[in-house]
């Protein structure tokens, strides 16, 4: 391809395509830009860390298809790489009669999604996996496990160098110009031609795109997901990984239960409006990007669909105790003075004007780009699938 391809964003999903469209097409000129002074410092880290199997997503949708793909080609990546990783399984956990058909549901999805070795557990049989967990009843998912996502980052862009592409850092965007069949890319590191653009661009990806030319269907609104560790003295409460059955009524799946590859357990993580699209702390404040989403309908309206649950995450944001009683109802010995605070994330949620949030994988084309403006979990265990299916959709004339 005459003038190649600009990625715009070093994370999992940026270095994740520029990967797959260097192994496809040896010899292409392939260019990541990041704005950061390192590759992967959001999204793509500031994780749970876990490798996602596909259990919850709809059969057919673009994210269940593709978090089953994910999950069995970055397992195999980080065999090949020597990347920290274990597939320890994961308890899908209900406490309630009332969480039974969903859980069922759920146990349905993963068979048709393909997800092998999945098991419906009754409370005894889940406690010999779990022996501290609350449970009716749980599915068992045997192919999840956890990673460094850090190390995996790094994994790909050395891939990406040694396949012949470019990593540029501290190179931010400010500018795209279209000029016959090629773009002109400004960026604080000079300028850069391509004939396509990929837009990976996370939390600004609808910035992105509205500078590129074109109008998103929908707004990056940010919310921030805070975690705590447990108290090392306490981390055997947790053997594996432990998570609620999610409640339909709220589009986010709950606190869970976490091991981590570098030892120790992480709980969490909540979900609450960030005053930033990279506030990864209460006092990170942003006016612009406050007043973006304070004036965006789609905010208000999605609020005034979920009032009660809202205001409990915001609440919850402020108390251990609360964050601690929302834990208790898998792990019960779990305990507030066993919370240490831990880091924060930030997840980019495209939402539209009406309040709904984008669920599946979002992918806006236009002549010359495609950009991704949904790329919600599964989308760090899925992304060198994701990076795959892009490399596909770059047309090489």
């Amino acid at each position: 391809m005459t003038g190649g391809v600009v990625v715009i964003g070093a994370g999992l999903l940026g270095l994740g395509t520029a990967r797959a469209l260097l192994r496809a097409h040896p010899g292409m000129a392939v260019t990541v830009l990041e704005k950061e002074a390192a590759v992967g410092c959001h999204q793509s880290t500031h994780n749970s860390g876990v490798l996602h199997a596909g259990l919850y997503y709809r059969p057919g949708s673009a994210k269940a298809r593709l978090a089953v793909e994910g999950i069995r080609s970055m397992t195999a990546f980080c065999q090949q790489h020597a990347v920290p990783h274990e597939t320890c399984g994961k308890l899908v956990v209900a406490t309630g009669e009332e969480e039974l058909p969903r859980l069922r549901t759920l146990l349905e999805r993963g068979t048709q999604n393909g997800l092998r070795g999945l098991r419906w557990l009754e409370g005894d049989a889940a406690r010999e996996i779990e022996p501290e967990v609350r449970a009716l009843a749980a599915v068992h998912v045997p192919e999840e496990g956890i990673v460094d996502y850090s190390a995996v980052v790094r994994a790909l862009a050395a891939d990406v160098t040694g396949l012949g592409g470019q990593v540029i850092l501290r190179a931010p965007v400010r500018r795209m110009v279209r000029e016959g069949n090629a773009w002109r890319v400004e960026t604080g590191a000079g300028d850069h031609a391509a004939a396509y653009l990929v837009n990976c661009a996370g939390l600004h990806a609808d910035r992105v795109a509205e500078s590129a030319g074109t109008r998103p269907p929908c707004r990056i609104i940010p919310f921030r997901g805070e975690y705590y560790h447990l108290r090392p003295p306490r981390a055997g409460l947790v053997r594996h990984l432990i998570y609620p059955v999610p409640d339909t009524a709220f589009p986010f799946p709950g606190v869970h239960r976490t091991r981590r590859v570098g030892g120790g357990v992480e709980a969490g993580p909540n979900a609450v409006l960030a005053l930033a699209r990279e506030g990864y702390t209460k006092s990170t404040i942003r006016l612009g990007d406050a007043a973006e989403a304070a004036t965006f309908p789609g905010l208000w309206r999605f609020v005034a669909r979920h009032p009660r649950m809202t205001l409990y995450e915001v609440r919850r944001s402020f108390s251990r105790r609360l964050f601690a009683r929302a834990l208790q109802r898998l792990v019960p010995a779990i305990d507030a003075a066993d919370l240490i605070p831990g880091g924060a994330g930030v997840r980019a949620q495209a939402m539209t004007s009406d309040g709904r949030l984008v669920e599946d994988f979002l992918f806006v084309e236009q002549t010359g780009a495609l950009h991704v403006l949904n790329a919600p979990s599964p989308g760090a265990t899925a992304s060198l699938a994701i990076g795959a299916e892009i490399a596909r959709r770059v047309p090489l004339g």
